[in-house]
């Protein structure tokens, strides 16, 4: 099962920076799936050096909070192109900083056909491969990492995001109840480690002081009831 179920003090405060980066936004925004949401979360605007080196913080956090109350265990990490990439770099500069050096490995989106040549850039994918990205939208992602990763010579062994939104794929046949997360999790057979999901953000909304802030838990909780798992 995904590590995001009940809410913790960190995945409150990861809500709150969130929302105070401007990087989870309330409004309407049209998903992938073709719903209209009333919350948007883009990472893509974690976009300065302080930003940044917090969300590394929350990923750190969290990985060595799953370690310490399941077992969680990895040797490297990895991030898919693009975001995955400054994700996989910042964080472990983050776990080293706090006693964990571990390598870390991207891919480029196409191969490069002189010098060290290839897809993958870093160190030497082997052991437990820890994937890191934002959140998880299809599993498209994963699935491209884990093939990767396996031609590498490296085991697939789990996944970090940011955020679970905790909604239904909206795909037709298997796999339609249920979410991405859980599709990773389930058909994919790799744990899932989320700083916060769609739960944490419902609970930061609805025991926020600021009433222009807790004015959007009715549309957001009607968006999880209508579509989340």
């Amino acid at each position: 099962m995904s590590q995001a179920a009940p809410t913790t003090a960190l995945a409150q405060d990861f809500v709150k920076f969130a929302v105070e980066s401007g990087v989870l936004r309330f409004g309407e925004f049209k998903t992938k799936a073709g719903r209209l949401s009333p919350y948007f979360f883009n990472a893509g605007l974690f976009d300065d050096g302080a930003k940044l080196g917090r969300l590394a913080e929350f990923y750190a956090r969290r990985l060595l909070q799953a370690q310490a109350e399941s077992g969680l265990a990895f040797d490297m990490l990895f991030g898919p192109a693009y975001k995955g990439i400054t994700l996989a770099a910042t964080v472990a500069v983050e776990l080293a900083r706090r006693g964990h050096n571990l390598p870390f490995a991207y891919n480029r989106k196409e191969a490069k056909d002189h010098g060290e040549g290839g897809t993958l850039v870093g160190a030497g994918v082997a052991g437990r491969v820890l994937i890191i990205d934002d959140v998880i939208s299809a599993g498209t992602s994963v699935r491209e990492s884990i093939t990767m990763i396996k031609a590498a010579g490296g085991t697939p062994h789990a996944v970090t995001i940011a955020l679970d939104r905790q909604e239904k794929s909206g795909d037709e046949g298997e796999g339609a109840q249920m979410s991405a997360v859980q599709f990773v999790e389930r058909q994919l057979g790799l744990q899932v480690v989320a700083i916060a999901s769609l739960a944490d953000l419902l609970q930061y909304l609805q025991a926020n002081a600021d009433p222009a802030l807790s004015a959007h838990f009715g549309r957001v909780a009607a968006y999880r009831e209508r579509y989340g798992v």
